[in-house]
């Protein structure tokens, strides 16, 4: 007979909570982490996201994925969810992420994104489950003095959004001081875009896209008249913004390789093979290139073989020029690197958005 402590031991380590894991990378996450050999419970309060995805999920993976529909606010619900699972560790995306709205309501995204965190924290302090990988964003480093940016650049925000992600960093160094059973990976994604390949599950933004990639494909699949790129007279190649754009299911990876990571490090009661514990530890997630809206928008006109009509708009307060990743760190801790290329990042969006033009809505 096998080792019953061994066996619970190990579902014990493979078992993850995903908070906001309906969301955009929170899906493509999920089926990475069932490639890889992970447990997980979706816990998602489906302000922003899709019931729908997590069915295409399951079937993309083969069986049925536990989905509980709740408010990280809520401590009581989180409490009901760690009280009938044995987590290992929580990957947390939950949390909201447009930054006009940020401006416009500060104090829903320093409710939710901050305070919904510290709730989180708390009720994984009450149940002994001190593993977190967080969704953090390059948006902390503001207006980088140089680049490419690496994880000890200046941090520094503009708006709301970009305040909470930074807070929430701070509470975790802090409580990583406080206490040294903490291992807490913050991944500072930079520009995901793309979809998974099977065209299935993808990006499907609430109203007006906020981020660029959707915006150019719901003009090439004429739900939208024409983009807007804001500004062409930044210090770059042709001058609009240059960005570090990451394939969604490259980021996905990255945090199978931060959970790895946590598996090998972090310190256990009921692991002997560990090495000490984490602490903080953020690391970027990018390609370490940059790309232009203009190129953007060519490779995506070529993959489509749509017309991307365009105009020029005056510059949005708060943008930076140019913004793109040291993703060193990554690699040589994490044995991670992004693999897909732009032109792959653009195919697998249009497959997503010519399958799915009205995103999770049923098609009449």
């Amino acid at each position: 007979m096998g080792c019953l402590f061994c066996l619970e031991n190990k579902f014990m380590k493979n078992k993850i909570l995903v908070t906001g894991g309906a969301g955009y990378i929170g899906t493509h996450t999920c089926i990475a982490l069932h490639e890889a050999g992970y447990d997980m419970v979706v816990y998602d309060n489906l302000s922003n996201s899709s019931r729908e995805a997590i069915n295409r999920v399951s079937t993309l993976i083969g069986q049925p994925i536990e989905f509980i529909e709740g408010d990280i606010r809520d401590a009581e619900s989180l409490r009901q969810v760690f009280s009938s699972h044995h987590f290992f560790g929580v990957i947390h995306f939950a949390g909201l992420k447009a930054v006009g709205e940020s401006v416009a309501k500060p104090l829903l995204y320093y409710n939710n994104n901050v305070s919904g965190t510290i709730t989180l924290l708390e009720v994984m302090v009450e149940y002994d489950v001190k593993n977190l990988v967080f969704s953090s964003s390059a948006t902390v480093y503001g207006d980088p003095e140089t680049l490419p940016i690496d994880e000890a650049s200046p941090r520094s925000c503009t708006n709301p959004y970009g305040q909470s992600k930074l807070t929430v960093e701070h509470i975790l160094a802090d409580l990583a001081v406080s206490d040294d059973s903490w291992n807490l990976i913050p991944l500072r994604y930079f520009n995901p875009v793309g979809a998974h390949p099977s065209g299935q599950i993808g990006e499907d933004p609430n109203d007006i896209p906020n981020n660029l990639m959707p915006y150019i494909s719901q003009v090439a699949v004429g739900k939208l008249e024409k983009l807007s790129i804001f500004g062409n007279d930044y210090p770059t190649v042709d001058g609009t913004g240059v960005r570090d754009f990451i394939h969604v299911t490259d980021l996905a990876q990255g945090h199978v390789a931060a959970l790895n990571y946590l598996q090998q490090h972090a310190s256990s009661k009921s692991a002997s093979d560990t090495t000490g514990s984490v602490g903080f530890l953020p690391i970027n997630l990018g390609t370490g290139k940059g790309t232009s809206v203009l190129d953007l928008v060519a490779a995506f006109t070529k993959v489509s073989k749509q017309p991307i009509p365009y105009q020029f708009a005056a510059r949005r307060a708060g943008d930076i020029a140019s913004c793109y990743a040291s993703a060193d760190n990554a690699k040589e801790l994490l044995g991670w690197e992004a693999k897909l290329s732009i032109t792959e990042m653009c195919q697998d969006t249009w497959r997503w958005q010519s399958k799915n033009p009205n995103g999770y809505l049923l098609q009449s």
